[in-house]
């Protein structure tokens, strides 16, 4: 039981941190990017909200009681990311997230939810048949949030790197990160089976 459960952890890691899941990790970067270490409680309640809302995608897929678009779902996710970047970019320097935050719980929620259900087929190749599907999910889940906060993390630390050492300012930095997530989604969207 013990081994499942490591097993499981170790693939939700992997999950997250997998140069593959680029798109994951993306939108770690555009979530986190506006963030101060001394923001970590509401950028900690963004991370979980996401996990929670791929969580119960996950098991209403694996359960059959929700069927999605696979290619709907493919084009939703970069989508997603350029709308975020391209809020942070407008928005960069001003007070705008704080007063926003509720909608940015509600988007993370909802980006959780679409990336949960464009997870489905790489779930059912990690989870063998004499597994309880429902608590692999949860197993997995636990780890693709510990792999999170990895890149939340270092976001944050090179954030501060090069806002304090570097003097880039909180804007400017926001800005020119923002805008290479934004060239690294933009082919994401092209390339997308939604619009071929």
């Amino acid at each position: 039981m013990i081994d499942h459960f490591l097993s499981n952890l170790q693939d939700g890691v992997y999950h997250t941190l997998h140069i593959n899941a680029y798109d994951h990790i993306l939108f770690l970067i555009v979530i986190a990017i506006p963030f101060l270490f001394n923001d970590w409680k509401r950028l900690l309640i963004l991370i979980t909200l996401f996990t929670i809302g791929h969580t119960v995608a996950l098991i209403l897929t694996i359960n059959n009681i929700v069927n999605v678009n696979i290619k709907l779902v493919s084009f939703l996710i970069p989508l997603i990311i350029f709308m975020i970047a391209f809020f942070n970019i407008f928005t960069a320097g001003r007070k705008t997230y704080n007063n926003k935050i509720n909608i940015w719980n509600l988007i993370t929620l909802l980006f959780g939810f679409i990336h949960g259900f464009g997870f489905v087929n790489e779930f059912n190749s990690m989870v063998s048949s004499t597994e309880n599907e429902i608590i692999s999910a949860i197993e997995i889940s636990i780890g693709i949030e510990l792999g999170q906060l990895v890149i939340a993390f270092i976001v944050l630390f090179i954030s501060f790197i090069c806002q304090t050492l570097f003097r880039f300012s909180k804007r400017d930095w926001v800005m020119v990160i923002s805008a290479i997530v934004v060239g690294f989604v933009l082919p994401m969207l092209i390339k997308s089976e939604l619009l071929s």
